[in-house]
């Protein structure tokens, strides 16, 4: 007795597509960061002048007032510097955003390969995401700058649901399956 072909709908069950659907769920928040940003410059741009400013590192006191003066020399208050660093994280979400908007055409276009470039571009893009938040919220702005400090401008907990949202495709991404093996297609060899 023969088994039976699944239906065709239940590839939308499979890993490659679960991961597609995480990857093109984090492009869209990502790009809708970056333009939320881009044409609403001033509200998040008051959150970095804030953050970088250490105005309100004083556990909800009055601005300015009852600030740690072992930690205040660290603070950068010249505006230029600022908006540098605010369109930086604009420039980099964007990147990050154009990266996985392309990683998800490679999910789709790939469906039924072993899915290299898919991976490849998944993984660059969400560790662009994972590093902005990690490297530039948690260890600049929450520690270095003393965010957790702050009770009106501390962005730690939203900082740590996007490092999961994007560390979790991710994960997905690097299970050792049978589905990433590809031993008769030279161009779709994968070492890791």
């Amino acid at each position: 007795m023969s088994a039976s072909k699944p239906p065709r709908w239940t590839a939308l069950g499979s890993l490659p597509v679960v991961i597609g659907v995480f990857v093109v769920l984090n492009a869209g928040y990502i790009m809708l960061v970056a333009v939320g940003n881009i044409t609403d410059f001033a509200t998040n741009q008051a959150f970095v002048h804030h953050v970088l400013a250490m105005d309100t590192t004083n556990f909800g006191a009055k601005p300015g007032t009852g600030l740690d003066p072992n930690v205040m020399w660290r603070a950068a208050t010249a505006l230029p510097l600022q908006n540098a660093g605010y369109v930086c994280i604009i420039v980099w979400e964007s990147l990050a955003g154009i990266v996985l908007v392309a990683a998800t055409a490679a999910w789709f276009i790939e469906r039924g390969t072993c899915y290299t470039r898919a991976r490849s571009l998944s993984t660059i893009g969400l560790l662009m995401i994972i590093s902005l938040f990690i490297g530039g919220f948690i260890d600049i702005g929450g520690e270095w700058f003393q965010m957790w400090r702050s009770t009106s401008w501390n962005g730690l907990d939203t900082a740590f649901r996007n490092i999961v949202l994007a560390s979790l495709p991710l994960i997905l991404i690097h299970l050792p399956v049978t589905t990433w093996r590809c031993p008769t297609a030279r161009h779709c060899r994968d070492d890791s």
